[in-house]
């Protein structure tokens, strides 16, 4: 059997976050990470965006094994809803594999332990069909390792989240020498991190972010409320440098961030001096100017606290004059409006605002020179740009031109995209595509919100709903009770009487006109009545409400002899002493059992 090659661009392009690619070689396939991404204000209600589950539908038997980068969402975020269906071996540095565990457990206590391998950069991994091994790489948490698949046609390198800083402590720093040995195997392919390709200037040094960070603790008068996320180690680590070398302390607060901080401690990777941390109960007796708050999360989280303490509704922080908030990780195009919100909520508090991104030029992702760099070091035949929005690709793929590498030898992929190796002409080219979608998670449910129930939602926030109740008689073709009709972020009803009587004369006149067809059909008058409310409320109002029609079927015998009964039955004016009371309800209605023979659509 010919030996066969696949690149699956299985997610993480034209895009932010949720990187998630695989390498297939003969019947073998390498998924290089599994992260998620945020959403942004367009997906109504969503909590989190992942790959597309059908891949390990269609190809999990083929799959041995998910191998990582490093520990930030955008890497490891999808494998709680991996795990929760495949049994799939995870490999990762001691750190990643950590933070994979605890964000897994999260999810799925009960995921077993034994799926979980840890490596380093000295691992190589014998498979039928290739070899894996890894090499470190800088980016802002410990132990980021780039991925090397050993292939018959030579080395596919993925680098994950990347940069070069010489400047960097040891385990934060790119292995430039393992690099130069990949390059003398012969790279086939590369996938490079494009977050930051648009950048012409060199990111500022995390010694220099150190000072930089100190100066401000320094120069603050009040307390510090510092947010962060909770796996940018080489951050937290900042802060608590700055807070020690002035005298301050430091409560921890955020999601997870106890567990992230114990674990980065465990391993070396977060130094904390004796006495520096404090508890909740010890803020009423530290100075304001002594008090430094890190509030910790995941992406928007940090900014949703700082939200809540800004318009006192934080369960322990309440954000007042003199206050000095520090956001020290830039943040990404999806929360950018969010921290424009945020800091004006600061002010209004009395706080005010100081954004790292925008005095120091700060990322853990490569420049446009360290790209052309890497391209330079390693010599790759053939670059996939990966990691960033289109815009980044195409950038990317510019400098990569500029590197020396033939235009015709870069692909621009989507999502879902698999790219073949042909042997006899040497070069990849388009096949048969991939699950490739995005699955939104909202609440516990994986994948049951699509692009109709994010519509309706869209439609809901913008034009409201209007909800129209109807009760009719089939068999003789009658409208047995005037039609109800009630609005919900639509428009006020008080101040819209006549609108409101005249959609009920809509409806009439629909439930008429489908009562002259010869064959009663229920789908054809509820949609004869929605269609005829909806162009009726948008020739009045110029707006779409979501517009639900309710109807119910009585039968009119059964009605009459009801009401026949009722009648005899009623007591007359000198016997109502000795009648049971009425039941009412709070709206001063009678409560009446639904006769069992109603029908409800």
């Amino acid at each position: 059997m010919a030996d066969q090659i696949k690149i699956m661009i299985l997610s993480g392009v034209r895009e932010q976050g949720k990187d998630m690619f695989a390498v297939q070689v003969n019947d073998e396939i390498f998924v290089l990470d599994a992260g998620l991404k945020y959403p942004d204000s367009s997906l109504f209600g969503i909590d989190v965006v992942i790959p597309d589950l059908d891949f390990f539908a269609q190809y999990g038997d083929r799959v041995v094994g998910i191998f990582l980068t490093h520990g930030h969402a955008d890497s490891i975020g999808a494998l709680p809803y991996i795990l929760r269906k495949y049994d799939i071996p995870v490999f990762g540095s001691k750190l990643t594999i950590e933070l994979a565990k605890i964000t897994v457990k999260r999810e799925n206590k009960h995921c077993k332990n034994s799926l979980f391998h840890v490596i380093d950069a000295d691992t190589e991994i014998d498979f039928k069909n290739a070899n894996i091994s890894f090499f470190h790489t800088t980016h802002s948490i410990p132990e980021s390792l780039g991925i090397d698949v050993h292939t018959p046609a030579g080395e596919v390198v993925y680098t994950g989240d990347f940069k070069f800083d010489p400047s960097a402590a040891p385990h934060y720093r790119t292995d430039m020498d393992r690099l130069a040995e990949i390059e003398e195997k012969g790279v086939l392919a590369l996938l490079s991190d494009s977050s930051n390709a648009e950048s012409s200037f060199p990111n500022a040094s995390e010694q220099d972010i150190g000072k930089y960070v100190t100066s401000v603790f320094r120069n603050a008068t009040g307390r510090i409320i510092v947010a962060s996320k909770a796996s940018n180690l080489n951050r937290v680590q900042e802060v608590l440098n700055a807070a020690d070398a002035t005298g301050k302390r430091v409560l921890l607060t955020g999601r997870d961030v106890g567990k992230i901080v114990r674990t980065a401690m465990k391993l070396g990777y977060l130094k904390v001096p004796k006495g520096l941390l404090m508890r909740v109960k010890d803020l009423k007796n530290t100075p304001d100017n002594k008090t430094v708050i890190l509030e910790t999360g995941q992406m928007g989280e940090p900014l949703n606290s700082l939200q809540k303490m800004a318009k006192k509704r934080h369960s322990m922080i309440t954000i007042h004059k003199g206050d000095l908030v520090f956001i020290v990780t830039t943040p990404s195009h999806a929360v950018e409006t969010m921290v424009a919100q945020t800091s004006d909520m600061v002010y209004r508090a009395g706080g005010t605002v100081i954004q790292l991104g925008k005095d120091k030029h700060t990322s853990g992702h490569a420049t446009g020179r360290d790209l052309q760099l890497l391209i330079d070091t390693i010599k790759p035949k053939f670059l996939i740009p990966v990691i960033g929005e289109y815009r980044l690709l195409e950038v990317h793929k510019d400098l990569a031109i500029k590197a020396g590498i033939k235009k015709d030898n870069i692909f621009i992929t989507k999502n879902g995209d698999c790219l073949d190796y042909d042997f006899k002409k040497k070069r990849f080219y388009l096949s048969d595509p991939v699950p490739g979608e995005d699955t939104m998670i909202d609440g516990s449910g994986v994948g049951d919100v699509g692009n109709i129930v994010l519509r309706d939602r869209e439609v809901l926030s913008d034009d409201g709903i209007l909800i129209a109740v109807v009760t009719i008689d089939r068999k003789k073709k009658k409208i047995i009770s005037e039609p109800q009709v009630t609005s919900r972020g639509f428009v006020y009803i008080k101040a819209n009487h006549q609108l409101m009587r005249d959609s009920i004369e809509v409806i009439k006149k629909a439930i008429n006109n489908n009562f002259e067809h010869k064959k009663f059909d229920w789908t054809e008058l509820k949609k004869d009545v929605r269609n005829d409310l909806e162009k009726f409320l948008y020739k009045k109002t110029n707006r779409r409400p979501v517009v639900l029609p309710v109807v119910m079927e009585v039968n009119q015998n059964r009605h009459r002899a009801m009401q026949k009964r009722n009648n005899k039955n009623e007591p007359s004016k000198k016997k109502n002493n000795n009648q049971h009371p009425v039941e009412v309800n709070k709206t001063g209605k009678k409560i009446v059992k639904k006769d069992k023979n109603n029908k409800k659509d």
